[in-house]
């Protein structure tokens, strides 16, 4: 049995988008991953172009994970949206806070994944396996390492089957949030999430905004290849795949890609790790 492998994509915004992700995608199957999960937007905002996605992907033949995020709900909507899962034969989804938009005053009934994480078990028991995010480098809003370390542990205790982890460069980060997540009884296989490095501007910057920490020798050395495309992607294809073999050697629960809706990254570092 080879190491559990799952993708994530985001719902395209045209026809074109969505014509190449479902090329993307028969590429991708190509590995068996586990289940394919699509991400939703601030405060929902895709959760249209998400559950069209989802739906493609069940109709695939695939498992479908949908990103599953709570601010500004009310119970009432989520309950008739875990209708709306259940309808489309959906089994697993990925339980999020999710970010405030801008402009955004209210909570809603849901402060924390914890609370969704609850609420969804409570109305529907079993029927769905349930993912939380867990942050080997802290969530950039935690007030502290313990705190978000407590928060994590409190979605665990509501009821998470497992959880995905923010994309990170340096295993011991991740290593060390599973050894102090088992400590607090939080329990549930914790699977690394994992990002190609395919666009050294677009990377930092997406690092910069969701907390995760490129070291700084690599981000020297992506800064100093400057516009030369190739070296970058050769680089990172040589970081990410020693990065994976590193953690399948540590006995990980699987593999989660963030493919940013492109198949060549994640089926060379695959080919590479004889999983492809």
């Amino acid at each position: 049995m080879g190491l559990p492998l799952s993708f994530e994509f985001f719902p395209p915004k045209t026809p074109e988008g969505a014509a190449k992700l479902h090329v993307v995608r028969q590429q991708l199957y190509v590995a068996k991953p586990e289940f394919c999960s699509v991400t939703y937007g601030a405060g929902g905002s895709t959760q249209d172009g998400t559950l069209q996605t989802v739906q493609a992907i069940l109709d695939e033949g695939q498992q479908g994970a949908s990103h599953f995020t709570c601010v500004g709900a009310s119970r009432e909507s989520v309950r008739e949206k875990l209708a709306l899962f259940k309808s489309m034969g959906l089994r697993r989804l990925v339980a999020l806070r999710g970010d405030l938009p801008s402009g955004y005053g209210a909570m809603g009934e849901f402060r924390y994944a914890a609370d969704l994480v609850a609420f969804i078990r409570a109305e529907t028991g079993d029927h769905f396996h349930l993912e939380v995010a867990a942050y080997p480098e802290t969530h950039p809003q935690a007030k502290s390492p313990d705190a978000d370390l407590q928060a994590y542990a409190a979605k665990v205790k509501a009821g998470a089957s497992s959880a995905i982890t923010q994309f990170f460069f340096n295993s011991d980060a991740y290593f060390r949030f599973v050894d102090d997540a088992y400590k607090l009884g939080a329990e549930v296989p914790v699977v690394p999430g994992i990002m190609p490095i395919t666009n050294s501007a677009g990377l930092l910057r997406f690092a910069d905004s969701c907390g995760a920490e490129i070291p700084r020798w690599i981000r020297l050395r992506l800064q100093a290849y400057g516009d030369d495309t190739e070296s970058i992607k050769a680089f990172g294809l040589d970081v990410v795949t020693d990065l994976c073999d590193q953690l399948r050697n540590a006995g990980v629960p699987g593999l989660h890609f963030y493919t940013m809706n492109q198949s060549a990254p994640v089926l060379e570092i695959l080919r590479r790790l004889d999983l492809g």
